[in-house]
């Protein structure tokens, strides 16, 4: 039996589940909102083109409308400044959207403080606690934002001073980009920065560190609780628009019972 039918084996008998990381698309699924002057994208809508009646009796499928990073997305290379000469989301490197996943569960900190930013200090104790982050790997970072996932208003957090949601200081997504061999990062908030990252130096530098090293984002994901800290893989399925700075995507954990 090779790998791969070992894979499939175990996922046949049960002793590895599927799990679905994938917050749902609707006209409901919250999206980023940028203040004046800059341009937001559009929400996602679905728009009926027929219903098994006379403009398609045998059928029904529909036209859908939606910003590229909306949703549970991926943020390629070429989304940042940094990454301008990069990929785009039909280019990226087929290997690295599957990988082994860790989780780093920053919950309590975040529930104690929505601005809450992780820093390098967090990164090493982590892992002089569980070990080094393996290769390729994706890191995905527990806040229990998910818990706001239902109600925009709550998951954007927002008020005067702006969006207050935890993130990343600029030195840890500096250290992360620059530091460690892995494929990405996965988030539970609106986007792979804080809500006041505007304010750092640079300017939503997990994008800008991130992005400019070729490496991934992804956002908006879901059930980071019932993944263990090490042990489990990801696949991460994003549309292969030709010109993307980023799409709508699909995320699964193949994870051991």
């Amino acid at each position: 039996m090779n790998s791969v039918e070992e894979v499939l084996a175990s996922l046949s008998t049960g002793e590895v589940e599927v799990l679905d990381l994938t917050a749902p698309l609707s006209r409901e699924t919250p999206s980023l909102v940028l203040p004046e002057p800059f341009v937001n994208l559009i929400d996602f809508r679905i728009e009926e083109v027929s219903a098994y009646n006379e403009p398609g009796p045998f059928w029904k499928h529909h036209n859908i409308h939606t910003g590229e990073h909306v949703g549970t997305h991926l943020d390629a290379p070429i989304h940042w400044i940094s990454g301008r000469e990069g990929k785009d989301v039909s280019q990226l490197d087929l290997g690295r959207l599957v990988g082994p996943v860790v989780v780093l569960d920053f919950s309590a900190e975040a529930t104690a403080d929505p601005d809450f930013l992780i820093d390098v200090d967090h990164m090493t104790s982590w892992q002089e606690k569980h070990g080094k982050f393996p290769a390729n790997s994706w890191l995905l970072f527990r806040t229990g934002w998910e818990k706001y996932s239902h109600d925009k208003q709550a998951f954007l957090n927002l008020d005067d001073e702006g969006s207050h949601t935890p993130g990343f200081t600029a030195a840890c997504a500096k250290w992360i980009a620059e530091e460690l061999d892995i494929s990405g990062i996965g988030v539970e908030t609106v986007g792979i920065d804080a809500g006041n990252a505007a304010t750092l130096d640079p300017p939503f530098p997990m994008h800008y560190f991130l992005l400019g090293a070729d490496k991934y984002g992804i956002t908006s994901l879901r059930n980071l609780d019932k993944l263990p800290a090490n042990g489990a893989m990801i696949v991460v399925a994003p549309l292969p628009i030709v010109g993307g700075t980023g799409s709508p995507t699909r995320v699964l954990a193949i994870v051991p019972r």
